[in-house]
């Protein structure tokens, strides 16, 4: 963290009430230059149609522009390109796509935002945070359910969050801590930016935050911290008989307690809190679970972050928390990797194969978590047989019988299925 951020972030963890000022001037030169060296080189491109590449042909001057655009303030945030991606459930999610200028700005103020809110913060909140990340929820959420008494979980989901958010709202909260009206200012440009639709209709949206925007987890982070982790640690725990918790990665969260009466308490009353804050709980999503180890083992289930959590006996025969891949999250593994063989089909497996390997290490990565081996070995299986379908659609003929397609994997040495290592080691290679 450069200097003047760890300025910053020790301000504010000493002095939770201080308001900053001069935060606008920090956006210069060397800010952006810095910044730049976070931006994907890959990432899609906006309404202008260029890219990060194309920009960085001419960085310098594009930055010393950029600055004096800023200081003269005659910034003005560019339209947002809307692209869809298909969900799980057949529906389609909006992304908000920037021009590389504006992505390259919001990352910088996302940083100085970062050295203030990292303070903030509480430790129940693992969303787009450093040094903290979906596993290290997960881990933290079967901790919790292993060794305290946790019997009852809330399963939530807010519906069409970053689309519903109050922007009015959201500055309020950011003037807590900054007292900076030419950051504000620029913070309200992007939200109040207008959206390019595949249709060629430019709509101007009074609610939300482009999701896929550089500083939408930022601000989305900010606004759940004021709207949620604070009421859940103020209020809730305090008005609970018996203990409860709350693990939330950016709009994702569950939270366990003790008692069912303060469960259903807790149930009624956040939809109400949300509300407030002009969000809504998707009904057919939220519930309270019973989650006792001296139920039935798996009778109750319930999925968070891509896992679904149960009582399961080890072993041993002791009873622990058990995590196992979702089973929603295996079909849509498999069905992107079918997606993707069909795609990939006719590419020469020189190439074909190196893909292959990263996208099974970053499964294993993930997914490779104690206990859940079983679930990576089942995709392991499975996109192996789809692969070998598809590699024999390149021709007219059967290329590969289930023993030549084990001496290729072989060959391509195809990581076998592994855990997360708690270590940097090697990784098995497939012997099929």
């Amino acid at each position: 963290m450069p200097t003047s951020l760890q300025a910053i972030a020790t301000k504010a963890k000493e002095n939770r009430q201080h308001r900053f000022l001069n935060l606008y001037r920090l956006i210069d030169e060397q800010h952006l230059k810095e910044s730049w060296l976070f931006i994907r080189q890959n990432a899609a491109y906006g309404v202008d149609r260029i890219s990060a590449k194309q920009y960085e042909e001419n960085l310098e001057d594009n930055i010393r522009n950029l600055v004096e655009r800023l200081k003269s303030k005659s910034y003005r945030a560019r339209l947002v390109r809307r692209h869809w991606i298909p969900k799980s459930d057949g529906r389609m999610r909006p992304l908000g796509i920037p021009v590389v200028e504006d992505k390259l700005l919001q990352l910088a103020v996302a940083r100085i935002l970062g050295a203030i809110y990292e303070q903030d913060f509480l430790p129940c909140s693992y969303g787009y945070r450093r040094k903290r990340g979906a596993l290290d929820a997960v881990h933290e959420l079967t901790v919790k359910l292993q060794f305290e008494p946790y019997n009852f979980i809330v399963e939530a989901d807010i519906e069409a969050f970053f689309d519903r958010l109050d922007q009015d709202r959201l500055i309020e909260m950011l003037s807590l801590r900054i007292a900076d009206k030419q950051l504000l200012r620029l913070i309200k440009k992007w939200l109040k930016a207008g959206v390019l639709e595949t249709d060629g209709e430019v709509t101007h949206p009074v609610t939300g935050s482009p999701q896929g925007g550089v500083i939408s987890p930022v601000l989305a982070n900010v606004y759940l911290h004021y709207a949620l982790d604070l009421w859940f640690q103020d209020v809730v725990t305090t008005h609970c008989r018996g203990k409860a918790c709350l693990i939330r990665y950016a709009d994702d969260f569950v939270c366990g307690f003790e008692r069912e009466q303060d469960a259903q308490r807790f149930h009624t009353a956040l939809g109400l809190r949300l509300e407030k804050y002009g969000l809504q709980l998707a009904a057919a999503k939220t519930r309270i679970i019973r989650f006792c180890r001296n139920d039935e083992p798996g009778t109750a289930r319930f999925d968070f972050l891509g896992f679904e959590f149960y009582w399961g006996d080890d072993r041993k025969g002791v009873r622990r928390v058990q995590r196992r891949t979702s089973r929603k999250k295996l079909r849509n593994s498999l069905a992107n990797f079918t997606l993707w063989c069909k795609r990939s089909r006719s590419m020469p497996l020189r190439k074909l194969f190196p893909l292959l390997k990263m996208k099974l290490r970053g499964y294993y990565n993930y997914y490779g978590v104690t206990g859940n081996y079983d679930g990576i070995r089942e995709f392991f299986d499975c996109s192996m047989k789809i692969l070998r379908k598809w590699v024999n659609r390149r021709s007219q003929r059967v290329s590969y019988s289930w023993r030549g397609f084990a001496a290729l994997l072989r060959h391509f040495q195809v990581p076998w299925p592994r855990l997360r290592p708690r270590r940097r080691t090697r990784p098995r290679v497939c012997h099929a």
